[in-house]
């Protein structure tokens, strides 16, 4: 999957439909970046596929009415399936497995190839890039960006499997509006809830226990840094792991470091300097103009107007419409 710029539109629903084979399966090496080896496909099916792209994630919709057998060579990306109709068999790493209607699962592990039969199936796929995976996963600013490995395929129980199935649905909805979805703040904070799901959902081998280390630099000049970073880089799509980098400590010193003295975490902090910022625009704006409140929000990264009209009502003790009509 090619990334979106960080800055750059994000791109509307991609259809693609077709009943020649070969379209079918060159459309396929192309959405998913890979070499597949396909048995089975005949023309006169109707194949089709549907894409909503938020840069370094895209949900996917796709129908083959067909019995086929398919080789994949690694994907490089985690690619998570929803089957909704259908039967799908798949052999990876040793590993058989058999999905059925309703179930939730890891196509294959990233780095190795595996072979499927797809009879007559409708699926969701959800692709994310393994750099926000690696990146939501470290426990260190200067650990390397290394693979994570996963040890299962399969949801570690029903409760994790509906949470993945909320969030894609969630984020589904975030991508089908145009103006969320043109915003890079919002794309890069759905891609890192995509990753720390995924991460949540099925077993994997990341290491999130802070050390001693962690603990002895939660400084007061450890949250200095932090902060400086984050009110200079408010409107930028940054990360927990970019905030430890600039503090020069791991991302456990810094959420202790938070936690111990501000008695709030690194993003929660962000997000106040970005509600801040959403008032401040607010003030400045011509309540008869076209900014409007949705729009300034988004702008910066809030896209649950319930939630966000909340918050600001919690931090201001006023709506952000009233802030806007009584400037």
């Amino acid at each position: 999957m090619t990334a979106l710029a960080s800055g750059a539109p994000a791109p509307a629903r991609i259809e693609f439909s077709t009943t020649d084979s070969a379209l079918a399966i060159d459309n396929l090496k192309d959405v998913y970046g890979t070499n597949f080896k396909v048995s089975g496909a005949r023309d006169g099916y109707v194949f089709a596929h549907s894409r909503l792209d938020g840069g370094s994630f895209a949900l996917d919709d796709l129908r083959v009415p067909l019995d086929v057998r398919v080789r994949q060579d690694p994907f490089n990306s985690l690619i998570v399936v929803l089957l909704r109709a259908g039967r799908f068999d798949r052999e990876c790493g040793g590993i058989d497995e058999r999905f059925l209607p309703g179930d939730v699962f890891i196509d294959a592990e990233p780095s190795l190839p595996s072979t499927v039969r797809l009879l007559h199936i409708e699926l969701q796929t959800t692709m994310l890039d393994l750099g926000v995976l690696a990146q939501v996963a470290a426990t260190s600013s200067s650990r390397a960006p290394g693979p994570i490995r996963f040890t299962g395929y399969q949801p570690v129980s029903p409760a994790a499997a509906a949470h993945w199935r909320n969030t894609t649905r969630y984020l589904g909805e975030l991508l089908a509006n145009p103006e969320a979805a043109a915003q890079p703040l919002i794309r890069g904070n759905g891609a890192r809830m995509l990753a720390a799901t995924a991460l949540a959902t099925f077993p994997n081998t990341a290491v999130m226990a802070p050390s001693g280390r962690d603990r002895s630099d939660a400084t007061s000049a450890t949250l200095r840094r932090a902060v400086a970073f984050i009110e200079q880089h408010a409107h930028a799509d940054i990360s927990l792991a970019d905030i430890a980098a600039a503090a020069n400590v791991s991302l456990r010193a810094v959420q202790f470091a938070f936690r111990r003295h501000r008695d709030t975490t690194p993003m929660a902090y962000l997000r106040a300097v970005r509600l801040d910022q959403v008032q401040r625009e607010l003030l400045a704006a011509d309540p008869s103009g076209d900014d409007t409140v949705t729009h300034i929000a988004a702008r910066w990264g809030f896209y649950n107007h319930s939630r966000f009209a909340a918050q600001y009502r919690r931090t201001f003790g006023v709506t952000p419409h009233h802030t806007l009509r009584n400037r």
